[in-house]
């Protein structure tokens, strides 16, 4: 999509070549501006509006600049419901109008994926934004004066012409969940602004705060199975609709699991067109390919599909780009396999993929959560006297194992869901890291709601969302995600819980599901985005996988190399595979960024 970047002061670097390093976000123009000494620059995927030059930013009007990287699907109804007077029919403009109008009380208005930042030249005041769930990037850096922020963390590096020191929460946050969490980067003094959250920066003053705009009402208020069917049918048509807006062609991933493959037919029936669908396989260790499934769906709606297979050698050269392309050590292999997927749809001419993100958190689609549940009704159920009685067997246990963790935490009462991409535990935090932090996700009253609510923030939000937009957005191709449209989100919390366990994962999407697709792609078993990433790095580099670690750890010394030797060995035997990869990546990054 696009990039967004600015400071409160003239950054030494060259303005463009700040726009450089985003210009594969955002292709079709870069532009800049200073404003009383402030910079603001952008990069520009044009899609709406896409041949008006007035379009393009930075957008002044009336002594308000905006950068902003996304899209508002419902922009050209806010004009009219709100009777914006907008010179462009750019979704941009009607931000900035809705500022003039609002001040910062209109973002509950927008509906899409977006982040900005609007400079108030006036007030001296910064109000920058991000979108509910963490559909696009907002990072920032405040010391000293200076607010520097942008789409990506790289343009912040060379606007400070530093590198800044490891943030040790940063990093114990990634290896537990994939990437930092929250507000935090991997970098010291470098944040991101939370999903749902808007920042205000007086220039002036030097004074920053931000504020939580968005919160999910759990309150139940549908009890009726049917009527919960229909509504979600109902959001997900009008979520797709309204996604396939814009001048420029769409293409839907398609894995061949029952929430892309659902997209993709809804799309077909809505266009009445064939679409375009595209899937990525292996060219070996085919219990991870999942083409043929795909292949299933695409003949079914009569897509014109595109399957790529990947070898070895290309995930092996990827590796180093999709580590670049992220901008801070992000554990989840899929990435490259994803940005090979998206060089091909880029040199096929499309900017905009409709995906399947959101639904497995939202209907409770992984296998963890009826495993969780049972976990924590036998710890509601236990006594004080059970619990200490099997506190101590708990203690004679390795705790090398996700079972005897979360038996460890059943007996103490800690938390017990901690994100579906939880990789190191607490107990395995203690054994690698010389300084652990530990994290606790309090459970609420609801625990299903708990676990969903979780997965939303952070696994979704903080992980899975940030790697889509990441590549995706370097091969300038927008990815929409229609079962994160709020309106459905919204009604998906005020569903009662005992409807959407139902008898069955994914109960609600499967019921409507059968109207589009053949029953055995709606109830084939789940199974994840997985791909030979351990097999591969294993035979290509060997030895040279724990070398590098052990050589990165000798500089950062934040890791002990007894239980480095330890995972790595589990790793070539099929265990450890996640901790394997996490600390891997961490160690390439480490050694191209510090070393």
């Amino acid at each position: 999509m696009c990039g967004i970047v600015g400071s409160n002061f003239t950054p030494n670097t060259n303005p463009n070549l700040l726009l450089q390093t985003m210009q594969n976000r955002g292709p079709d123009s870069q532009n800049y501006t200073f404003i009383n000494d402030h910079f603001f620059g952008h990069s520009r995927l044009s899609i709406i509006d896409s041949k008006n030059i007035h379009a393009n930013q930075p957008m002044v009007f009336d002594d308000i600049v905006i950068v902003f990287n996304g899209t508002i699907y419902n922009y050209q109804e806010l004009n009219k419901t709100e009777n914006l007077q907008c010179i462009t029919n750019s979704d941009t403009e009607t931000i900035l109008r809705l500022y003039q109008k609002y001040n910062t009380e209109f973002l509950n208005m927008l509906n899409g994926g977006f982040s900005f930042c609007i400079y108030d030249i006036k007030k001296e005041q910064f109000f920058c934004a991000r979108d509910r769930y963490g559909k696009k990037p907002f990072f920032y850096y405040h010391q000293n004066g200076q607010f520097i922020f942008s789409s990506l963390i790289k343009p912040i590096l060379q606007i400070l012409q530093t590198t800044p020191k490891i943030s040790k929460i940063g990093l114990n946050q990634y290896l537990q969940y994939f990437v930092p969490i929250e507000t935090n980067t991997i970098y010291q003094d470098i944040y991101k602004l939370e999903a749902g959250y808007y920042l205000v920066y007086n220039s002036s003053s030097n004074s920053i705060f931000t504020k939580k705009y968005y919160k999910i009402n759990t309150k139940k208020e549908i009890f009726d199975t049917d009527l919960a069917i229909d509504l979600i049918h109902k959001n997900l048509q009008d979520s797709i609709s309204q996604r396939v807006i814009g001048d420029e062609k769409i293409a839907t991933l398609l894995s061949g699991g029952v929430d892309s493959s659902l997209v993709s037919a809804m799309y077909a029936k809505i266009s009445q067109n064939n679409i375009n669908t595209f899937s990525i396989g292996y060219d070996e260790y085919k219990k991870y390919d999942e083409l043929k499934f795909a292949k299933i769906v695409s003949k079914h709606i009569n897509s014109n599909h595109t399957e790529i297979l990947l070898s070895k050698n290309e995930f092996i050269e990827n590796i180093d780009e999709s580590i670049d392309i992220l901008g801070q050590p992000h554990g989840d292999s899929a990435a490259i396999p994803l940005q090979i997927l998206s060089q091909t749809i880029n040199q096929m001419g499309f900017k905009v993929v409709l995906s399947g993100e959101g639904s497995d958190e939202l209907f409770l689609g992984y296998p963890t959560y009826a495993n969780m549940n049972k976990y924590h009704n036998f710890q509601t159920s236990l006594t004080t006297y059970q619990k200490d009685f099997l506190n101590t067997i708990v203690q004679s246990l390795q705790n090398n194992t996700k079972e005897s963790e979360y038996l460890k935490r059943v007996v103490k009462n800690d938390p017990l869901y901690q994100s579906f991409g939880e990789i190191f535990n607490d107990s395995q935090k203690s054994k690698l890291l010389h300084k652990p932090y530990f994290f606790r996700h309090d459970t609420k009253n609801d625990f299903i709601n708990h676990m969903s609510l979780l997965d939303l923030k952070i696994w979704l939000g903080d992980a899975l969302l940030s790697k889509v937009d990441g590549i995706t957005s370097h091969n300038a191709i927008e990815a929409r995600t229609p079962f994160l449209d709020f309106y459905l989100v919204d009604n998906v919390f005020k569903i009662d819980t005992k409807i959407k366990l139902g008898n069955e994962s994914k109960h609600i999407i499967k019921q409507i599901a059968k109207n589009y697709l053949p029953l055995e792609i709606v109830y084939r078993s789940k199974k994840g985005f997985s791909n030979p990433s351990n097999e591969w790095i294993h035979t290509e580099y060997g030895d040279e996988i724990l070398k590098l670690i052990l050589k990165v750890n000798n500089e950062c010394n934040f890791f002990k190399d007894d239980y480095i030797n330890f995972i790595y060995t589990q790793s070539k035997s099929g265990k450890f595979r996640q901790h394997l990869w996490s600390l891997y990546i961490f160690a390439r990054w480490f050694n191209k960024t510090y070393l």
